[in-house]
C-alpha cells in the first residue's frame, strides 16, 4: 500500500483550498499589485492569468472528487494539483520579485505540463 493514498476528501479540500487562493490572489492583484511600485500592466495580466488558473483548477478537483473512477485516481488529481501550484506559483512569485525568483521561469511550463497530463489522463481508458 502507498504511503499517500488519493481520496474524494483530499480532492475536494485540495480543491476548495485552490479556488479559495486563485479568488484571493485574484483579488490581490486586481486591488493590491496595481499599487506597487514598478509593476507593469504585463504583470498584472500574468498575475490574473495564474489566478484564474488556480480558480479553474480549483473547481475542477472539486468535480473530480465526485467521480467515481477518477476521485481515487493516484495521478489525475494530483497531477493537476501539483501542476497548476507550480504553474501559479511560480508566476506569482517571479510577478513579486523577477530577480530572486528568476531560477523559476523554466519550471512554469512544468507546471503546465503536469496539469495538461492529469487532464489527459481523465480521457484515457
Amino acid at each position: 500500500m502507498s504511503a499517500f493514498a488519493v481520496t474524494p476528501s483530499f480532492l475536494w479540500r485540495s480543491g476548495a483550498l485552490l479556488t479559495a487562493a486563485g479568488i484571493t490572489t485574484g483579488a490581490f492583484g486586481a486591488h493590491g499589485l496595481r499599487a506597487r511600485a514598478g509593476v507593469t500592466p504585463h504583470q498584472i495580466e500574468s498575475w490574473g492569468t495564474a489566478a484564474h488558473y488556480a480558480i479553474f483548477n480549483g473547481i475542477a478537483l472539486l468535480v473530480i472528487s465526485g467521480h467515481p473512477r477518477f476521485s481515487t485516481s493516484r495521478f489525475s488529481g494530483p497531477a493537476i494539483l501539483a501542476g497548476s501550484v507550480v504553474f501559479s506559483g511560480s508566476i506569482f512569485a517571479l510577478v513579486l520579485n523577477r530577480e530572486k525568483f528568476r531560477f523559476l521561469g523554466p519550471i512554469t511550463p512544468l507546471g503546465g505540463l503536469a496539469m495538461i497530463a492529469g487532464y489527459v489522463s481523465l480521457a484515457l481508458p
